[in-house]
């Protein structure tokens, strides 16, 4: 039986990028900022979807793993800003449970809030904290398919001992969908967008 991989890299820009911001950022805010940029260079560079997404120590601000859409340059759906950054972050850690009692609380920072896969991977990771930009609307109205959430995914999360946090930055995190469209990005999934 031959042996197969799944390799998902980020873009090689991402490295600079990273070495010229100043950390530890220590604000809800500049956090977001911080993905949005990411964003933003995604579109720039024209590496990847309009969404961009880190894990940060949440008491120190500390930076462990960055993430940006990779769907299209990679060829592979599940290459999502969020889960690009908790399997980086897992990797850099050495866990899957990033909730691990002898690690500092992480949270996941996200410019747009989590779609359906996203969604479910959360609770999965061990993130105690959800910080959101743009809203799932936001998404939508650009053309992509968030897929099937329940309305109270917030409570949801809640529920599991996640505290959410969204509409940070809410109007810049937005922007990056003009930006996109305005860059001729590809909606990947826009055709599903009819059936959901």
């Amino acid at each position: 039986m031959e042996h197969s991989s799944l390799i998902l890299t980020l873009p090689v820009w991402i490295e600079s990028f990273i070495t010229r911001q100043t950390f530890p950022l220590t604000t809800d805010e500049s956090r977001m900022h911080f993905v949005i940029g990411l964003a933003l260079e995604n579109i720039k560079r024209k590496s990847g979807g309009p969404f961009g997404a880190a894990i940060f120590e949440s008491a120190s601000g500390k930076l462990i793993a960055a993430g940006v859409n990779r769907v299209v340059s990679l060829g592979c759906s599940i290459a999502h800003a969020e889960m690009m950054a908790i399997g980086l972050a897992q990797q850099k850690l050495g866990t899957y449970d990033l909730g691990s009692p002898d690690l500092p609380a992480v949270e996941l920072v996200t410019s747009t809030e989590p779609c359906a896969m996203c969604l479910g991977a959360i609770p999965w990771s061990g993130i105690r904290r959800v910080v959101c930009g743009a809203a799932d609307t936001d998404a939508r109205a650009a053309g992509f398919d968030e897929g099937t959430k329940p309305s109270d995914w917030k409570k949801s999360l809640q529920q599991k001992g996640i505290e959410v946090v969204t509409g940070i930055v809410a109007k810049e995190a937005a922007e990056v969908f003009t930006a996109f469209k305005e860059a001729g990005g590809e909606i990947y999934n826009g055709r599903l967008s009819d059936n959901s």
